[in-house]
């Protein structure tokens, strides 16, 4: 194993994990510099069972015997190990789920490539919330959909506050970042996909409505915390579907929509 014992809370050889806490920050620093960070054992384990490649590994001794058969798997990947105070130091908050690990990010996935054999689809509109987002991502894992579209401005993934949420789902369902919005849905629609906007509308039918029909190929599209669906998206989906509701209550958290959504739409 190569271990390196921090002494420093500068030492540059830390550098992927500092200022953790700083969202603006790390989310233009990790795509730019083709890095995640993996939060707790249980997240690292899943992430290199995807196949992902670990670049440091970062925890307390505390920890290491939970890790040590990975430390051993890949021996020339650094494991920093310091006191709490020093680790704290570094990322700027207190580590209590275990290790940290700075993963190489995985290269981005063909669309046309995702959508051979696809037959369940979500594709998320600028969604910026890394909880909602990871909680999407669980909820397209447990309830069979099979890959993951998202806007240019939805949030990132593989932030570690997303990975946590999913458990790792972000590791499992297939998942790209669209360039062109909202035109590549004409693209899902020349695959063969129907493609249904969670939202209200002129065209607005029942959620049930949808799942009766039974569409070989269906692509839900669920929008931004706030706003919801864009117009223009709405104008380029085939149908705007609503859950019903009751008791005065207008609609849902977007991460618990999705649930209701996969689940109803399941193949």
């Amino acid at each position: 194993m190569s271990i390196h014992r921090l002494t420093d809370p500068t030492d540059p050889l830390v550098s992927d994990y500092t200022s953790l806490t700083d969202t603006q920050l790390r989310r233009r620093r990790e795509p730019a510099e083709g890095l995640y960070i993996a939060e707790s054992t249980k997240v690292l384990r899943r992430a290199v069972d995807a196949g992902h490649t670990p670049r440091s590994f970062f925890l307390t001794d505390k920890w290491l015997p939970d890790l040590q058969d990975l430390l051993e798997r890949f021996p020339t990947v650094p494991a920093f190990i310091g006191t709490e105070q020093i680790l704290e130091q570094i990322t700027g908050f207190h580590l209590h789920r275990g290790a940290l690990a700075a993963m190489d990010r995985p290269r981005p996935l063909d669309l046309d490539e995702v959508l051979k054999g696809a037959h369940r689809i979500a594709v998320l509109e600028d969604i910026v919330d890394h909880t909602n987002l990871g909680a999407i991502f669980r909820s397209a894992a447990a309830l069979g959909v099979d890959a993951v579209l998202i806007s240019p401005r939805c949030a990132d993934p593989l932030y570690r506050r997303a990975i946590r949420v999913s458990m790792g789902a972000v590791f499992q369902v297939p998942w790209v970042r669209l360039t062109g919005w909202p035109a590549q849905l004409g693209d899902l629609q020349k695959a063969g996909f129907v493609v249904a906007g969670l939202a209200l509308g002129d065209r607005t039918i029942a959620l049930d409505e949808l799942s009766a029909a039974r569409h070989e190929r269906l692509a839900l599209v669920l929008g931004t915390e706030g706003e919801g669906i864009t117009q223009a998206t709405l104008e380029q989906a085939d149908h705007s579907v609503s859950i019903p509701m009751r008791a005065g209550v207008d609609s849902l958290n977007v991460a618990a929509a999705s649930a209701v959504a996969f689940w109803e739409c399941r193949r």
